[in-house]
């Protein structure tokens, strides 16, 4: 590999692990005024990914943080629960706390991957686990994990039901900035499972 093919390999990598990043923000708690106006200073290309980033754009600078709380709790808080459940075990079973999380767990045991000590919900939730990808790609469990073992954690954590998941917020009745977000992790749940496809044996 080439200087020049290693500095856009390790910029790439940035990029993908601020998208994590991003996407864990915006889903582990309704954004602030502050992130709403970051996102709407976002912009994007013609492609698919490029246009959903847009339309996030666009509804964040039409939004305000009381209206966005409240499209929060109804979609993931609720009175008793929300209208969507972004659990893994949920999704791939049908019942929260189940097989997945604790195949995740011990993934995570093994990368020294640990629970923040103030959040008290299953890691198998869709926030925590684009954290974990996003610190695994820049090293922020010791060293940055090889695309070989990104690969592994993705298909078997993510890819079995993440898409799914952001499909149905684009979709769910109470989504009006999530429904855009939904749209943002769709695309590039799609553009990782074909990259790692692609480029990894």
């Amino acid at each position: 590999m080439s200087v020049a093919e290693d500095i856009t390999t390790v910029s790439e990598d940035r990029l993908r692990a601020d998208l994590y990043n991003f996407l864990g923000l915006m889903l582990s708690g309704p954004p602030d005024q502050l992130l709403l106006d970051q996102c709407a200073q976002l912009s994007g290309d013609d492609s698919e990914m490029g246009k959903a980033v847009s339309g996030l754009a666009r509804v964040a600078k039409a939004s305000k943080p009381r209206s966005v709380e409240s499209e929060f709790n109804a979609l993931f808080i609720g009175l008793g629960r929300g209208e969507l459940l972004p659990y893994a075990s949920y999704y791939l079973t049908g019942f929260l706390n189940e097989k997945p999380l604790a195949i995740l767990r011990a993934d995570m045991a093994a990368r020294t991957m640990t629970r923040a000590p103030n959040v008290f919900e299953p890691e198998d939730n869709i926030a925590s686990l684009m954290e974990m990808m996003a610190g695994m790609i820049v090293g922020r469990f010791s060293q940055a994990a090889s695309l070989e073992a990104q690969k592994t954690f993705f298909n078997k954590h993510i890819s079995p039901w993440a898409e799914h998941f952001f499909s149905d917020l684009e979709a769910a009745k109470n989504s009006i900035l999530y429904a855009s977000l939904g749209a943002v992790g769709r695309e590039f749940m799609n553009i990782e499972r074909e990259a790692f496809r692609m480029t990894v044996s």
